[in-house]
């Protein structure tokens, strides 16, 4: 006999749960550019909330590329903005094993609306098997602005 249980509230998994991989020994990271200050390594490990940012305006990519296939089953992002109005536009795409092209998990825009509006948090659940590579592209300002790319914190999990 085959049975589910129907009605059963699914067990949520809140990202204070989650075992987030070592991204820094585990990926490859490629950048289109960072400041001195804020490099890349910033957002990625725990333990720093300076986050990444890049070193000019205008679109920015950051490109993990794992060494071996990875299964990610958690996304969560964390954007900061304290200083300009802004409408920011990202976005996330994957690459299986053996594939030379992404696929787009999702776009997303937000504005930032300093003092009131200073943070974007975004925790996404996905299924993405035999994982090579996740991109993240970032329009900092929709409008055409001068503002500059920045990351607070990228986390993968594969709970």
């Amino acid at each position: 006999m085959r049975k589910t249980v129907i009605n059963q509230t699914p067990e949520r998994t809140t990202p204070s749960d989650l075992n987030y991989l070592d991204l820094v020994h585990l990926a490859q990271v490629e950048i289109s550019s960072e400041s001195r200050e804020h490099p890349i390594e910033s957002a990625l490990t725990e333990g720093s909330e300076s986050g990444w940012q890049a070193a000019s305006s205008g679109e920015q990519t950051i490109r993990l590329i794992f060494d071996q296939p990875q299964t990610i089953k958690h996304i969560s992002l964390l954007f900061d903005e304290q200083e300009r109005s802004r409408t920011q536009e990202f976005v996330l795409l994957w690459r299986m094993d053996n594939e030379d092209f992404f696929r787009e998990i999702l776009r997303q825009q937000y504005h930032f609306s300093p003092p009131l509006t200073t943070q974007e948090i975004e925790n996404y659940t996905v299924d993405l098997n035999q994982l090579k590579a996740l991109e993240l592209r970032i329009i900092p300002d929709i409008s055409g602005g001068k503002a500059c790319a920045k990351l607070t914190r990228l986390r993968l999990s594969a709970m």
